[in-house]
């Protein structure tokens, strides 16, 4: 039996029962939010996108490209339905963190999504370019805490390599630069130290950012498709003029790499 008095336990580390079902579930979520809000059943768009930053979603509703979704039962989220080329997504803006993340990537699925895309703002960590540049994340350190409750060990959690590879192969011909590799994911933005960067910078880790090893996890364990994307715009604060994403923040070649690999995800199915 866990010592509860031993202060080298933590309960995030103890075993669990991965495989038993969770008491409370999405589904149950969403059904009262429209019961209390008395809001009808519909469903989300088959491709959905979460943008942390929020810079997309705040470029679209300035553009009168997207609409407000009224029928979203999101207690603590909007969702916003735009069209591009043909195809009609739907976007949560700020939802940032992988506890955040995963919360909505579960409702969202449970509404109708199919696939779903992530593309949030990073600090570089081994140069690739000079920022602002995108990874398509391949695997994410899981320095944070809620891929833990849904898989144990595991030191990455890793985007599934078939979507990899067309997803990859699609993003050659977008305009901004589009690399593949690592990130580390963490919980703790303003815990970034010299010690744990360098420890990722020895690993090859190419970006930080707070979402990716969750949803990947989440989606390996639902069986579920996410991209996620990591849009390093930044060296941790330590330059002059640092964040910078460009043209309408960078929302225009988020979106670029958003349809690219929607089509990609697409040609699978």
């Amino acid at each position: 039996m866990t010592d509860p008095s031993d202060p080298d336990t933590s309960p995030l580390f103890e075993a669990k029962d991965f495989d038993e079902s969770s008491v409370f579930a999405p589904e149950a979520l969403l059904e009262n939010a429209r019961r209390q809000k008395h809001l009808p059943e519909r469903s989300v768009p088959e491709i959905c996108i979460l943008d942390p930053d929020g810079d997309i979603v705040r470029q679209l509703t300035a553009t009168g490209e997207a609409r407000n979704d009224e029928a979203w039962p999101g207690y603590h989220t909007d969702l916003y339905r735009f069209e591009r080329n043909g195809e009609e997504f739907g976007i949560v803006g700020c939802a940032v963190g992988a506890s955040f993340a995963v919360l909505v990537a579960e409702q969202l699925f449970a509404a109708g999504c199919r696939f779903l895309v992530s593309v949030t703002s990073s600090g570089q960590i081994v140069p690739k370019d000079d920022p602002p540049y995108f990874v398509l994340i391949e695997r994410a350190l899981r320095d944070e805490g809620t891929s833990h409750h849904y898989r144990s060990t595991n030191r990455y959690a890793a985007l599934d390599d078939e979507l990899s590879a067309v997803v990859e192969e699609a993003c050659e011909e977008v305009s901004r630069p589009v690399y593949t590799g690592a990130t580390w994911t963490t919980d703790a933005p303003f815990r970034e130290t010299e010690a744990a960067i360098e420890r990722a910078r020895s690993e090859g880790i190419l970006a930080v950012e707070m979402e990716a090893a969750a949803l990947y996890t989440f989606a390996d364990v639902r069986d579920r498709p996410v991209v996620c994307l990591a849009h390093v715009t930044n060296q941790m604060g330590q330059i002059e003029e640092d964040f910078e994403k460009g043209e309408a923040d960078g929302s225009q070649d988020a979106l670029e790499v958003i349809t690219t690999t929607a089509t990609a995800w697409r040609s699978l199915n």
